[in-house]
């Protein structure tokens, strides 16, 4: 599911990692980061939006820290952060429904077990 798509009614996510080649398939791309990738300029990044604000909390990317026996506890307290940030959430939801076609980008190693998997699973409910 991390390199898929999600699609739901008339809006595909996707996610990709930043240090993999920006793709005309990918539509309109978002950093779901708190920090910017490493060594990855903003020229090459190709980034449209930069959603900072969706991210994990610190506290929670550090408790994490992309332990795979962490993972469903991990979507369940970034989860829990995403619903205190309604507001934020909502505004993302008004943009995915404008643009269609939307890919998360991030920026850990582990394909299956990210921020950007877990918000897209969270936004298939909105999409």
């Amino acid at each position: 599911m991390a390199r898929g798509k999600i699609v739901k009614g008339k809006i595909e996510i996707r996610v990709k990692r930043a240090y993999d080649k920006p793709s005309s398939e990918d539509g309109f791309r978002v950093l779901v980061d708190r920090l910017w990738p490493r060594g990855v300029s903003k020229e090459r990044a190709k980034i449209d939006l930069w959603a900072r604000e969706l991210a994990p909390s610190d506290k929670l990317r550090r408790w994490f820290a992309h332990d795979p026996l962490k993972w469903e506890e991990f979507k369940a307290r970034y989860a829990e952060e995403l619903r205190a940030n309604k507001a934020k959430v909502m505004e993302f939801v008004r943009i995915l429904r404008e643009k269609k076609k939307v890919t998360l980008v991030y920026s850990a190693r582990d394909k299956e077990r990210n921020n950007a998997v877990a918000l897209a699973s969270f936004l298939r409910k909105f999409a």
